[in-house]
C-alpha cells in the first residue's frame, strides 16, 4: 500500500497507508488528520480539504482540473502547489506522497 504524510500547520507529520484508488482526503478523514475537514465529503464542491503538495510530488500529482482551481478561490494560503485533497487518487507511484495542511480550511 502506498503511504501518504501529512504535515501540519505547526510541523508535526503522520504518516498513512492508503489504497490505490482511495483519495488523499478520504484517507485523512479514515485516519483522523488534523486540518482536513471535508465538508462536502469529496464532491469538489468546497475547500475545505485544501492542502499543498510538497514541491518533489508536484509533478507527479499533476495539476487542479478547472473545477478545482474554481473552489481553490475559496481556500485559505492558496500557494502554487495548492491541490483539493478530495482529487488526488492514490496510486502505487504515489507511495511516499508529502503534502502539508494551511494554517486553517476556507
Amino acid at each position: 500500500m502506498p503511504k501518504i504524510t501529512y504535515i501540519d500547520h505547526g510541523g508535526s507529520a503522520r504518516t498513512v497507508e492508503a489504497a490505490v484508488g482511495s483519495t488523499v482526503m478520504e484517507n485523512a478523514i479514515k485516519n483522523s488528520v488534523p486540518g482536513i475537514v471535508a465538508e462536502c465529503g469529496g464532491a469538489c464542491s468546497c475547500a475545505t480539504c485544501h492542502v499543498h503538495v510538497d514541491e518533489a510530488w508536484k509533478e507527479k500529482v499533476g495539476p487542479p482540473s478547472a473545477m478545482e482551481e474554481d473552489m481553490l478561490d475559496f481556500a485559505f494560503d492558496v500557494s502554487p502547489n495548492s491541490r483539493l485533497s478530495c482529487q488526488i487518487k492514490m496510486t502505487d507511484a504515489l507511495d511516499g506522497l508529502i503534502v502539508r495542511t494551511p494554517e486553517r480550511q476556507g
